[in-house]
């Protein structure tokens, strides 16, 4: 298990497979890197993988500070620096993909495409930035947390997926999830949509949105007509219930990263 120092904090990775592009495995927040346990190692049959513990998260260490969106932008150029890859592709993660688009503006080339799951691309609804404001309100922030969690797992009996959601994120407290919320707030404030972040991109760079939620017809829609006037951009929806499709179609995810890799 590699690990490697950013900002004087440990950060701890797993790398597989060999070949580049690489491909660089970025959680959301209040998750860890075991998100990716069916899904890596599938694409590390056709290249290096590697996939990281954010800070605070999993077995990285934990800051005594407190940290955004920015430190996590330092984590991953640690573990890129680190695995001397000439070329990387982020495979983000929900709101990980803010570093994503980031890691792009930063390192240009070096980052040839990205690859994003299961995010808000268009503008905030505004029952989610609803949501953000009771995660960063201590009296209400559990039960802000609690339907989310239903909300993502609508429909789902993936225990795998069960225990990883209320277990492994269940167990962030209160710090880490409203940390969570502002950095998120910011980002959609400041960006818009990541879909406007991306456009503003010079030269633009591929991407391709790898999705389950929301089901509604009309999210698909707005990114397909995205794409009919941005040919970079490609979406494709799954077929997986969850939030976390990585669990339930693992096989189709990692075919459709690949094709687009190549």
């Amino acid at each position: 298990m590699p690990k490697v120092t950013s900002e004087g904090v440990e950060i701890v990775y797993d790398e597989m497979g060999s070949g580049e592009p690489a491909l660089l495995f970025m959680p959301g927040w209040c998750s860890n890197r075991t998100v990716f346990q069916q899904l890596a190692p599938l694409c590390s049959v056709h290249r290096r993988t590697l996939v990281l513990d954010w800070r605070g998260h999993g077995e990285s260490g934990k800051p005594k500070g407190d940290f955004g969106v920015g430190e996590l932008v330092s984590d991953a150029l640690a573990v890129i620096k680190a695995s001397e890859s000439k070329q990387v592709i982020p495979v983000a993660l929900a709101h990980s993909g803010w570093v994503a688009i980031e890691l792009r503006r930063r390192l240009g080339k070096q980052i040839p495409k990205l690859v994003l799951i299961d995010w808000i691309v268009l503008e905030a609804p505004q029952p989610f930035l609803e949501a953000l404001k009771g995660m960063q309100d201590s009296d209400k922030w559990r039960q802000t947390v609690e339907q989310i969690f239903s909300l993502w797992l609508q429909g789902v009996d993936n225990q795998k997926l069960i225990n990883f959601v209320y277990q492994e994120m269940g167990s962030y407290g209160f710090d880490m999830w409203a940390r969570a919320a502002r950095e998120i707030s910011a980002a959609y404030a400041e960006a818009g949509s990541p879909l406007r972040a991306l456009s503003r991109l010079e030269p633009p760079v591929p991407v391709l949105h790898l999705y389950a939620q929301p089901p509604d017809p009309n999210y698909l829609v707005a990114q397909q007509k995205f794409a009919a006037s941005y040919p970079w951009f490609t979406v494709g929806k799954l077929e997986a219930r969850s939030h976390f499709p990585m669990f339930e179609v693992p096989d189709e995810m990692a075919s459709a990263i690949e094709q687009f890799v190549r």
